[in-house]
């Protein structure tokens, strides 16, 4: 079975993990310029860097989708800089992901392949997609939904030791970033954690720097630009969240189930 997700960031790569270890072959599709902030556990480095390694699966970036097909053949995940899933009409996958988390439908649609599985807000079975899956935290984190649409989005991060806004790091102003700590550092609030053309953007909480952008990336006002883990676990940083192994779960019982496998 052959799988494409759109999206590589840290859900579609805690995705990515359940259904590659599900014995699925994947493609996945970001932005060029790939802007994830928990950047250790995104499959969309390797677009930056040919090669991206996490919890000991390998992804290696794809020029073609012939040569997609092949690293997927081939017992890797292939990733490729393809914003409008220009690849899928020549993969012809059995299943089409939209993992992008948008909050909002960007051009998937129900007809892109014989399964189409949507991730978050945004989506309502049986018009865009077979089935949506919800990406709030809480009681129905990770469920299928084969009617209707997921939890509209509140804009409220979920809450994580007991901090939910406080956790995100936003851009102070417009223009180029430059980040001070790197993922992994232990960070105080008020510690200048990066900054934006010599802009601070000061730490919030104390914890464990989960993820920043990286150096030289563009950035607006109020952009999402780090996040802190008050756990303190370092070890966090480097491997796929509960919630994005949940709302994988979610996504390999839509797919198997959809395509027959569970019949």
């Amino acid at each position: 079975m052959l799988v494409v997700i759109r999206g590589a960031g840290d859900i579609a790569s805690g995705i990515a993990l359940r259904l590659f270890r599900a014995g699925i072959r994947l493609v996945m599709t970001d932005i060029p310029q790939p802007t994830a902030i928990r950047r250790t556990v995104c499959f969309s480095e390797a677009i930056k860097y040919g090669k991206m390694e996490l919890e000991g699966v390998t992804a290696l970036r794809a020029q073609t989708p012939d040569e997609a097909r092949k690293i997927a053949e081939d017992g890797k995940i292939a990733v490729m800089a393809d914003p409008e899933g220009a690849c899928i009409g020549p993969l012809r996958p059995d299943a089409v992901v939209d993992a992008i988390l948008a909050k909002k439908n960007l051009g998937t649609r129900i007809d892109m392949a014989p399964v189409v599985v949507a991730v978050g807000p945004g989506f309502t079975a049986g018009e865009d997609c077979h089935a949506v899956v919800e990406t709030m935290r809480g009681h129905y984190l990770g469920r299928v939904i084969h009617e209707g649409s997921a939890m509209p989005n509140t804009g409220i991060p979920g809450n994580i030791g007991g901090y939910t806004s406080e956790r995100v790091l936003r851009a102070p102003a417009d223009g180029i970033f430059h980040p001070v700590h790197q993922i992994g550092d232990q960070v105080k609030a008020g510690e200048v954690a990066g900054e934006v053309d010599g802009v601070p953007m000061l730490c919030t909480i104390d914890g464990i720097l989960r993820g920043i952008l990286e150096d030289g990336v563009p950035v607006f006002a109020g952009m999402k630009s780090g996040d802190i883990d008050p756990r303190c676990k370092r070890e966090h940083c480097y491997c796929s969240s509960d919630k994005a192994l949940a709302v994988g779960g979610g996504v390999l019982e839509a797919v198997l189930q959809l395509t027959g496998a569970l019949r």
